[in-house]
């Protein structure tokens, strides 16, 4: 049976979502492409490219098996569909801002106007924490409803917050929610054994962009100190050189750690050390 999976169209995760699947292995549209439907023969998938807003929606009803949206989408939608593995890309934070003065707490927007795109997820959180507030659904520029009178206080996507300063406006209290990419699947039993494929898939793009290959060459008696500095997943090969006392290790490195690993390597005595890219990997 043909999976068919669901890729945002348009906007912020559109490009991220497609060099995702071809990192996975699966073909997608090129570039400038305006493709609704797109078939992957070889890997017997179909790709749909509708609204991110619109993905839970046709996930849940069971239209398509999968897709990729944001967090904030899907929580928002009220749909039957559920994450199934975070994406790493696409991140964002939910807030609420308002006037100086207005309020201290969430408590405090009981009997207020609150402004957002995304009146699912907010009435859901508001409900959660027992506040009476009126929430009203805004399709944009949310940062101006407080200046318009449309509302008291704001529940939106902060990156900078610069633009809710020029507003007049100030973040209140903990963030709502903190969003990203996310794959998502029916909430049910029933899913496609090619689910599990695509997750393995995805999952080892992660993995790869993840971590680097760390190759070195040490003496015998001293892998023990610098194996505790590269553990590797299970734990690093090690391999006896024909240099006699010497051996090869190689072992994965998580990528953002790599310089220092290789610092603290060069300082136990290990030398010939190469870091490599991972192109695609199953952990």
């Amino acid at each position: 049976m043909t999976l068919r999976i669901a890729v945002p169209n348009k906007g912020s995760l559109s490009g991220p979502a497609a060099e995702m699947m071809r990192e996975a292995g699966y073909r997608q549209r090129a570039d400038g492409g305006r493709e609704l439907v797109l078939r992957d023969p070889d890997n017997d998938v179909e790709f749909f490219y509708l609204r991110p807003r619109d993905i839970a929606v046709y996930v849940g009803a069971g239209t398509v098996d999968a897709g990729i949206t944001g967090r904030d989408l899907l929580l928002d939608s009220g749909a039957s569909a559920e994450e199934l593995l975070a994406l790493g890309f696409g991140g964002s934070t939910f807030h609420f801002a308002a006037r100086p003065g207005t309020a201290e707490k969430v408590s405090d927007f009981a009997g207020l106007r609150v402004a957002t795109s995304y009146a699912g997820l907010l009435r859901d959180y508001l409900a959660e924490r027992g506040v009476d507030a009126s929430v009203v659904r805004l399709d944009g520029a949310v940062e101006t409803a407080v200046q318009l009178g449309v509302a008291d206080v704001i529940a939106d996507v902060v990156e900078t917050g610069t633009t809710l300063r020029q507003a007049g406006l100030e973040i209140l209290g903990e963030p709502i929610l903190r969003s990203e990419a996310v794959l998502i699947a029916r909430a049910d039993d029933e899913r496609p054994a090619a689910i599990d494929l695509l997750l393995r898939r995805l999952n080892g793009v992660m993995v790869a962009r993840g971590y680097v290959m760390m190759d070195y060459d040490i003496r015998a008696d001293r892998v023990d100190e610098a194996s505790a500095l590269t553990p590797g997943l299970e734990s690093p090969t090690v391999s006896p050189l024909h240099r006699e006392g010497w051996v090869a290790v190689r072992a994965m490195v998580p990528r953002a750690d790599a310089q220092r690993v290789m610092d603290d390597l060069w300082a136990v005595g290990a030398r010939a050390i190469l870091v490599t890219e991972i192109l695609a990997c199953r952990i």
